[in-house]
Parts: structure tokens; sequence; C-alpha cells
């Protein structure tokens, strides 16, 4: 990106300025470029010191006392005492460091001499730093006294305490009771230890006599374990010297505390540390301790401890105090103790003092404020002595604050604030140097900045002077200081531009004065474009298992082409990517890949582009699709002898709401191993009532389906086993055959085995017949079959089955009809009529037979026909029946797919579910002549110039009487718009044609129909394209021009090279024939003839004699029923046997099998009304046949 500078902007910037100085914290830290041009002196400051106590563990060779500090000039050291003067530097046994006031105390036998409360002083001319109090501490080895214990006798069921009294030591001290094999005394609610360390009993028992009871007292910081002498229990029984009746019985007696003694405890606790608070009780039964906070709520942190014996209230707060109770509580009575909680703090900063440069003459504040409980105690010191012991006129304490007025150069000291209370001393220095210093710049010259467009940016002017300084920021092509609401600086001298412009691209200059002098520095200013996410991922639902990817595209300023970086984090966390596949993650085209997505990889996928100046983020959702976990946690309840309620607590969804839950059960007996479905309930269910059969041993399990699929099954519950029970059902699917006459056989669905509800399992078979009064017949069955023999034929009968156990009957069983067995029809079909709609379909009729000839169900009819003989050649039949069947109740039908001019007979019969009945008398019909099927062979023989020669063969099947062939041909230009068709009617007899005064080497297509007196049928095609010269049909292979010859059997003709002469145009050869004498009087002669022909065959045509409308349409069927011959309709569909679009049809193709408008929707079920003499009514009613001319025509050659 170009960087462009406005000069523009100077106008509007005004003054911005601020007035800096340097401030600190703790010291005054004069920075080292200040050091490197004026020669500063500073204070001491004390830099490092031991903690305020050093333990001297024996296992150490040596302990550092450690205390540094630095200043100008370098600081020396001294030390105190127990507030007395120490000179570790005198003493030879201590080993000291040069420039520091660190001692190091070797670990000798003498070690105890140095134990003690020590303070480090560091000093120079300018003042005095002090180091807190720092208490060295040589621990002694601690023991327990040697001593001669006394066996503790007590009676049994007497309270009695075992004291520890463990040595001092260095804390945290353990304490635990074990015997002389190391094994702990068992504690619990009578046997308990207190805080102390002592172990306290109850009430004594017969097994607490043993005498090894041991104390070991144990301290973790100086690695040591002490043990107290073993000491003896004697418990007395009462066995010994009472009755065999009283000898087990222990005094009752109500609760007393054991510890801590009184009813009234006061406890003081220091903020932070856990309150504990304790109460062990005697009495018999053993007590039982409870406790309550007065007038309010145990603290929320509170816990119970040793059998509820010790409260604990963690890290105690100044809430935590107040009134306690403890009770202890038996069958007797109960005891109370009230506990007073005080919580206090040692001291903590609430104002800590701050070092301070100020210039001469000024006023300042040095404050130092503490809370504590109780209060601290403020004392002031200068250069480590007593404020009171240093007096002076400007300087006095108000409050929290020590005033220094109208300071002078000799105020600069090294002031200190101690606060103190009795659990702790809180101590901080505060250099306050009073001189004046003229400005030093201390961030370098000529640093170049950065920022990105629209966010903000700050550049640094740091100063250090005295009085403070006066910032003033500039551009460096504008002599006025730099003004506007963008424009900040900071009291650090930093200038702030917030929300970057373009415009701000450019030179910078900073400046600082004070009394004392000035100084200035220039920076340059860089506006870089921002880092965009043009592209953020998406919110992604994923299948387990799958790949997802997240896409994420970015720009970014073209100068950080080489550091811009492209990361991805998931859950906040960065994904360490190795651009392979097998970390589960890699990256290509902003893409992040997750390889076999797991439910671990669920979650927020943030991409971050990154540059050096800015960054942009952008999350997406990952959420990872699963079937659900299996339900858990299987309860049954309301266990009855047929239901049981199931429970369950459903499994992870994996987001993809649980829609159903599958409840499965499994039993032991029948089909142990095997689980089946018992239920499906909704999935916003948990809990279902369970139908349970009698007599099986069951277990469930549960398992939840969502969106992605079913999960696995849940661990299956234990097992529930019902009690015996009648059957809950009967047989279902009842079906009643009958394979011969004279028997009904009767079949059921059995019930299931799980369904038995019981042993003994029987079926009662009860049947009687439903037309005639008469008992019920009833018989015991354990197979699910019976066969009742000897009924009537076809007869009603009503039947039932019931289920039986063991246990008793199942319901009332539901009523079932059924028919015995059927016999042949016995009847055949009257009055069997035949009407011929047209060549190819005939319509038959017949009467119904009566139902008591049926002798079953009536299945329907069916009709069988054959073919006789064709009208053409007698001698040729067809002898293969075929049949149609038509179920249901009918009395007439449609034949399709006869055969045209043929002799048929058929016979109509009626059939039930025994079988056929007997026919009826054959039925004979004719059905009348159709159009032609396709010639089978029809091709170009010969080509020349002006002449082709065609040869075909009859039609296979003619369907009639060949009354002559319809050929058509055209000019095929390869155009849209096709040349008109031109016909020509052949004789029935020939089969070659010779088609004369063609177009020299033109492309034609011909057409070929045969015709009978219905119509003309499917044409085949052929084509080729004439010579440029006529030659011999034996002429050599050498010629002037190539013949391409395509035929409709889709034979393809090799080529026929004819002889070639010398370039001939074509222009020419038209233009010679035309102007020949012989050609027209060729063309005259044949127009002659043409005339000739056509008034012969007008007179022929009007000889017709007249005959009935029966006989006519019996001779010449109407050509438009020609339709449904099923052998000629639509069977050649080759688009090369076409005519051409646009084509002129002939006169003589009037009539064509297409033409027809009837079809087999037309003669179906509904009834068809004839004339009189047996002709159609309507739409045929006025039409005429038409006949095919067979004269030749205009433009029709003699045949060859």
């Amino acid at each position: 990106m170009r960087l462009q500078r406005s000069r523009g902007l100077v106008a509007m910037l005004g003054v911005v300025t601020c007035v800096c100085a340097f401030r600190a914290t703790a010291a005054v830290d004069i920075p080292l470029e200040v050091l490197a041009r004026v020669n500063i002196e500073q204070m001491p400051t004390i830099t490092a010191q031991s903690p305020g106590s050093l333990i001297a563990f024996p296992f150490d060779e040596s302990f550092p006392v450690t205390c540094d500090a630095k200043g100008n000039p370098e600081p020396q050291f001294r030390w105190t005492k127990y507030g007395e003067e120490f000179f570790p530097f005198l003493d030879p046994r201590l080993m000291t460091e040069e420039n520091s006031g660190t001692f190091v105390i070797p670990n000798n036998d003498n070690l105890t001499e140095y134990q003690g409360i020590y303070r480090c002083y560091a000093f120079n001319k300018l003042g005095v730093a002090m180091s807190e109090e720092i208490e060295f501490i040589v621990p002694n080895v601690p023991k327990f006294p040697k001593e001669t214990l006394d066996p503790v006798v007590v009676e049994e069921g007497q309270p009695f305490t075992l004291n520890c009294n463990p040595p001092q030591g260095i804390p945290p001290l353990q304490i635990y009771w074990m015997t002389i094999n190391l094994q702990h005394i068992e504690q619990d609610e009578r046997v308990s230890m207190g805080l102390n360390g002592d172990l306290y009993f109850a009430h004594a028992v017969e097994k607490d006599s043993r005498s090894d009871y041991c104390c070991f007292a144990a301290f973790p910081r100086i690695r040591t374990i002490v043990q107290k002498t073993a000491m003896s229990v004697v418990v007395n029984t009462k066995k010994n010297y009472m009755s065999p009746e009283t000898a087990n019985a222990i005094l009752e007696r109500r609760p007393s505390f054991l510890t801590p003694s009184g009813v009234r405890t006061e406890t003081l606790i220091i903020k932070g540390e856990d309150l504990k608070l304790e109460c062990i009780a005697e009495g018999f039964p053993t007590p039982r301790v409870e406790w309550v906070k007065m007038g309010h709520q145990l603290p929320m942190k509170a816990k119970l401890e040793n059998h509820g014996k010790l409260l604990i209230v963690p890290r105690a707060e100044q809430e935590d105090g107040g009134k306690y109770m403890c009770k202890a509580k038996n069958m007797l009575g109960e005891a109370s103790l009230y506990f007073t909680v005080t919580v206090e703090e040692p001291p903590e900063w609430v104002s800590k003092p701050e070092s301070q440069l100020r210039m001469i003459g000024s006023d300042l504040s040095i404050r130092c404020s503490a809370s504590g409980t109780p209060q601290p105690l403020i004392k002031w010191r200068v250069n480590g002595t007593p404020l009171q012991d240093a007096p002076a006129a400007n300087r006095k304490v108000l409050g929290d604050a020590l005033i220094l007025h109208e300071a002078e150069a000799s105020d600069s000291a090294v002031y200190q604030c101690e606060a103190s209370n009795r659990h702790g001393t809180l101590l901080s220095n505060a250099n306050i140097m009073i001189m004046n210093l003229p400005p030093t710049i201390l961030t370098a010259e000529g640093l170049d900045y950065s920022a990105v467009e629209g966010k903000g940016v700050i550049m640094d002017c740091k100063v250090f002077s005295s009085p403070p300084s006066v910032i003033t920021w500039r551009r460096g092509d504008s002599n006025g200081p730099i003004n506007g609401p963008r424009f900040s600086i900071h009291d650090n001298g930093s200038l702030e531009i917030r929300k970057v412009e373009r415009e701000d691209t450019g030179q910078y200059a900073c400046s600082a004065t004070n009394m004392e002098g000035s100084s200035a520095i220039g920076a340059m200013l860089y506006v870089k474009d921002p880092t965009r996410i043009v592209t953020p991922p998406e919110n992604l639902r994923t299948l387990i298992g799958t790949t997802a990817r997240l896409l994420c595209l970015a720009e970014y300023d073209r100068s950080f082409s080489s550091d811009f970086r492209l990361t991805w984090e998931k859950d906040d966390v960065a994904i360490a990517l190795n651009d392979t596949e097998d970390s589960g993650y890699f990256v290509e085209n902003g893409i992040l890949h997750l390889i076999n997505v797991s439910h671990g990889d669920q979650g927020v996928y943030t991409c971050v582009a990154r540059t050096p100046l800015d960054r942009d983020t952008a999350s997406a959702l990952l959420l990872v699709l699963d079937v659900p976990d299996p339900p858990e946690y299987l309860v049954l309840s309301e266990r009855r002898s047929k239901s049981i309620k199931l429970k369950w607590s459903p499994g992870d969804e994996h987001n993809s709401s649980t829609t159903e839950f599958i409840i499965e059960f499994e039993e032991s007996q029948w089909e142990p191993g095997n689980w089946k479905e018992q239920l499906r309930v909704p999935g916003n269910h948990n809990s279902a009532i369970l139908k349970l059969h009698g007599h099986v041993d069951y277990r469930f399990r549960v398992s939840a389906v969502n969106a992605v699929g079913r999960g696995p099954s849940s661990e299956p519950t234990e097992r529930y086993k019902t009690p015996p029970a009648a059957p809950d059902k009967n047989p279902e699917n009842i079906k009643i055959e009958g394979h011969f006459p004279h028997e009904m056989d009767i079949n059921w669905e059995p019930l299931q085995p799980i369904e038995h509800n019981g042993p003994g399992l029987e079926y009662k078979v009860s049947y009687r017949r439903q037309d005639i009064e008469e008992d019920w017949k009833e018989y015991m069955v354990k197979r699910h079959s019976f066969l009742v023999k000897s009924t009537p034929t076809f007869v009603p009968y009503e039947i039932k089955i019931q289920a039986k156990n063991h246990q008793g009957w199942g319901p009332e069983p539901r009523l079932v009809t059924g028919f015995s067995g059927e016999d042949f029809p016995s009847a055949a079909p009257d009055d069997v009529a035949v009407e011929v709609i047209n060549s190819s379909v005939a319509k038959v009729s017949w009467m119904r037979v009566r139902k008591d000839t049926l002798h079953g169900h009536l299945g329907g009819y069916r009709i069988s026909w054959w073919r006789l003989s064709s009208l053409l050649d007698s001698k040729k039949s067809h002898g293969n029946k075929e049949t149609l069947t038509l179920p249901g109740d009918r009395s007439h039908a449609v034949l399709p797919g006869l055969k045209p001019f043929s002799d048929y007979s058929l016979i109509v019969m009626t059939f039930n579910g025994r079988g056929n009945g007997p026919g009826s008398h054959p039925v004979n019909f004719r059905t009348p002549e159709g159009v032609p099927e396709e010639n089978p062979v029809f091709s170009v023989t010969d080509v020349q110039k002006h002449t082709v020669s065609l040869l075909w063969a009859p039609p296979l099947e003619p369907n009639g009487i060949v009354i002559g062939y319809l050929l058509e041909y055209q000019l095929a230009n390869d155009t849209e718009e096709a040349e008109p068709l031109q016909p020509v009617d052949i004789n029935p007899a020939a089969t070659t044609w010779i088609l004369r005064d063609l177009e020299p080497l033109t492309k034609y297509k011909f057409y070929l129909r045969s015709c009978t007196i219905v119509g003309c049928g499917p044409a085949v095609s052929d084509e080729c394209t004439t010579t440029l010269q006529t030659t011999s049909t034996l002429a050599s292979t050498a010629g002037l021009s190539t013949l391409i010859c395509k035929s409709a059997q889709s034979t393809p003709k090799p080529p026929v090279t004819k002889p070639t002469r010398p370039t001939i145009g074509l222009a020419s050869i038209h233009g010679g024939i035309s102007s020949q004498g012989w050609f027209i009087g060729l063309m005259c002669a044949i127009a002659l003839l043409t005339l000739v022909v056509l008034i012969a065959c007008f007179v022929n045509r009007n000889k017709g004699g007249k005959y009935s409308v029966k006989e006519k349409e019996d001779l010449h069927p109407d050509v438009e029923s020609q339709g449904m011959n099923d052998d000629t309709f639509c069977e050649y569909s080759d688009n090369d046997e076409k005519p051409l679009k646009g084509s002129q049809h002939s006169l003589s193709r009037d009539i064509k099998a297409g033409d027809s408008g009837d079809s087999l929707v037309d003669y179906g079920d509904e009834d068809v009304q004839f004339n009189e003499d047996g002709s159609f009514i309507g739409e045929y009613a006025g039409r005429k046949e038409k006949r095919v001319s067979g004269e030749i025509k205009g433009n029709v050659q003699t045949p060859a």
C-alpha cells in the first residue's frame, strides 16, 4: 500500500502540551541515560533482605542473612541485634561479602550464639535505609522426657484420657497414636484425639486394655519424629466380681465434656488462619455432637471432622467471628459448651509511602496508613532515627501524613513509616529527593512507529526532569503544536492518536522544557491497512467420524506478507498444526480440516489473522453429532403380575434431540439371549409401564434414537419373573379352507410361547352350521389346525377358537364365518356371442351362470380362443390356444391382438377356488382385412445419372389381399425445409421399379408401403445419390463420382465408383438436357398417356353395384378401426423411414393405418350400440371406404 501525506491537516492542528515529571512508586530510580549525562547522587535503597523468620535447620550447611542496597555514592551497611549494634564484619567466624551487608552463619557447634532479632541499615551521605526485622531461630531437637508411667486403671464404662504432652518444636506439629508395632489406634465416635494430642475415651470397654499406647510427635520441617514412652491401660470389667446376670451391664449416664473444660471458652484467631473448635464429650451411650452459630447459620465453608467433634472454618474472615455452641446428646440428656470467637488481623497497608522527586521550595506530603485489628500504631523515622529525635521546623505530622513545607535540598532523606500491632509490623522506606534538573528525554531519537488505520497508536517521549517539564508534540511539516479530539498527551509524555487516518502518516517531534532547559526528539509514523477476516468460519454440525472443514480467509497490508500468520484456536487454546493428516488437524487453502471428528473435537474454533501490528478473530461453534449414549440407572418398580414400571436416566444426546426410546426384553425360557422389542416411547419420557405375560423370566434394556440413528443399548436390568396366569388372548388369523368338497380345514396362527402365560396350553375348537339350527361341536386340540370331515359342499359355518392353560381359559373368542369345501362349477355360460370390432379386436358377451351351479366362491370367467385358419391361405392354421382370465362377476370382455383376415373359434367358462367349470359351446367368427406389415426387403439396386432401380419383397403378413404398393420419393437436401413427396402407385404383382427423369448428382430418399383395401401399412425407406453420368452396371470401378446408398434395414452398401472424365461443370449438364428436342417430345407423350389412364380409372370407379350395409362392412371394414391391430400398429418407428418435414402427401395415401381415431378404450366394458345390420352408430356410420388406385399417375414410369 502507498502511504500518503496530507498537508491540509496542519491547518486543523492546535496546541497539545503536557506537564510531565518523573514519578516513582518505591524508590527514585534515576535512569542510566540520565546518569550518563549528569552525575546525580542517590539515596540508598534496600534491594534484598532475608525473610522475617530465618530457621537454622540442622541439615543445612550455612545460613545467609541477606541485606543488599543500591545508591550513589555506594551505600555502606551496619547491623543491630535486639536493638544493639552488631558487627558481623569483625567476627572471624562469619563470612561476609564485599559491597554488601550480607553475612553467612556457618552451621557449627556455637550456632545458638547467633540466635536473635536483626535489622540492617544501608547508608551513604544522603540518608539511611532500614530493613525489616529478621529473626534467626535455632531450633532445639524436640524430645519427650524419659519417664516411667504408671498403668491407667479404669472401671469399665468410665471415661479416661491418655496425655501426650508433645515437646515444643518448629511447627507444624503432627500427632499420631500407634502401637509398638506401628499400628494406628482405631478412632471412632467413642475414641478420638484432641487438638492438643491427647487421646480421649468416652467410656472404657474391655478391649481398651493394652500396654502399648504410644504417642508420636512429627516435625516435618526439621524432619524429626519422636516417640513417648508406651502407656498401659487396664480396664476392670464387672464380670470379675459380679453375678453373671449383671456382669455385662454398664451404667448409663448423660453426656459431659472431657475438653474443653468449663462452659465458656474465649478463642482468638488471626484473619486468614483456619478456625478450629472442638468438643469431646463422655457418656454412655456415646454422645453425638452438634454445632450451631448463635443467631446465624454455620459458614458455608465450614466442615466437620473427627466424627463431628471438630468444627473447621478455613481461612477465617471477620464475619466468621461470633458465638458458637456445641451440643453433646445421648438418650439420657445433653450438655452444651459455648465459644466466643474473635478474629483479629495483622497490619495491612492502606496507603504506603512513596518515593518522590521534588523541586526546591515545593511543599510535599508523605502519606502512610494501615489497617488491622487492633488498629496498628504508626511511627515515623528519618534516616532510621525516630522523628522526635531529629526535629525540623518545616516538618510536622498531620493525621496519616508527614508534611514538608518549602522543602530545601537539605530535606532530602530516607523517611521510614512503621505500622505495628500485636500480630506484626510493617516497614516502608520512601526516598525523598529535593533538587532541580534540566529535561532529559529517555526515548531514542528517530524511532519508526507503525499503526493500523482505524486503530490507535502511542509514540513515546519519556522525560526525566525537576521541576516537571512541559511536553509539546508537533508534526514534522508544521510549526504549530498538534491539536484535535483524536490527539492526547499522557503524563509520561507519550502522544496517543486514536482512530488513526491515512493522513496521519509523517514525521513528528517531541520537545520537553522546564526552567532549567529544554530537549527534543523526532519520530516517524506509518499507517497500514487493517487486518480483516473477510470469510469467517460458520457454525457447523457434523457427524462423528467424518471430516469437518472450517473456512477462514483474511485481508492484510501487503507490507506484512512475510509476517502475516493465520492460526486457529480451540476453546481459546492454540491448535498445533503440522500440515499432516496424522495430527487430526491440517490447514489447506485457508480451510481447517478436522480428520475423523470425535466428541473431543466439539467446541468453539477461532480463526486468528495476525500481523505484528494488529489481529482479527472470528469464531464458529462445531457441534459433533452422534447417536445417543446408552441410558443409565435403569430401575424396576411397581412390580405387578402383568405389568412393571421401568425408569431410566437418558445418556448424552450429542447435540441431536432424542426422538424416542426403544425398550427391549429378553426371557430365559423360550429364546434366551434373543432381545425383542417391547415398546417405544417418546424421547421426552424417561419411564414406561410395561405390559407383561405370565410365567416369564424377564429382563429389560433401553436404547435411544435421534436424527443420527439408534444408539447402543443400556446395561440390562435385574431379572423379574411373573407368576403363571390364564391366557390373555386367543388365536388370530383364523383361516377356513376346503381343499375337497366334503371337508373343512380350520387353521389359525398359534400363540407365541411367551403368550402361553403358563404351562399346559390347549385350544378349544367350536363350530356349527350357520344356515340351520344346530348345537356347537367342540374339540380340544394342542396343534393349530383342525379338519372337519363329512361336511356338505360349500355351506356356511360359524367357528370360534379359545385358548386354555393350567391356570384357566382365555377371553371369550370372537366368531368367525367360513364355508366348507368347494366343488367344480357344474354349468357353462349361455348365449355366448362375438361382435367383431375391427381386424384385431372382438367383443365377447355371455349370460352369467346361476350361483347354485358355482358350488363355491365365484373366481371369475375365462375365455379361450384359437385361430382356425387364414383367409389368404386356408391350409395355414394356427392352433395355439390363448386364454383371457377375468376375475369377478363379468358378462362381456374384449379380445385384443387378433390376426386380421382369419377364422377364429372361442369358448367361455367360469371358475372357483376348486377349478374351471365346463366350457360353453364353441363360437366361430372371422376378422376382416387389415393393413399389411412392412416389407421385409427394400433397397436400391442400380443408380444411374437420371434413373434409380428399386427392389422389394412382399410383406410376410399381408393381413388381407394386397391391391398394390405406394412408392414415394423426395429430394433430401439436409435442410429444415424438406422437398415435397412424389407418389407412385404400383401394381401388386411388381417387386421392382425404375424411377426415371431424376436430377444427376442429387440425393433422393424413397419410401415404400404395401396396401390392402383397408389402407397402407408402415413404410420402409432407402436413400441414394444419382451419378454424374450414365454408366453400365458392369463398368469398371474407376469413375467420376462415388455412390453411397443407405437401406431402411440399416445395412450399409459399399460405394460404387463410376468412370470419370476430365472436369465437367454441373450447370452445363442441366442446361444441355432441357434444350434437347427428344426430351421435349418424351415429356409430351408422358402427359398424354397420363390423361388416358386417369379417364379409365374414373370410368371403372363408377361401375359399382348395390349391396347391403352388412355385406359392405364385412368386405370393406372401416379403415379407421385398423388401429387396434397389434401386429401392425406402430411397429416401425425409425426416423429414417418417415417423410421429411413439410412433405406433401399423394392423394392415393389418404387411407392409412395411422388415421384411425379408435382405441381399445372405446371397446371396453362400456356398452357399444349397433345398427340392426350390425354396423356402428355414430362416428363410423358416415365413413366410406377408399380404394387405392392401381393405375399409373403422372410422372410414373412403366415397370421394368
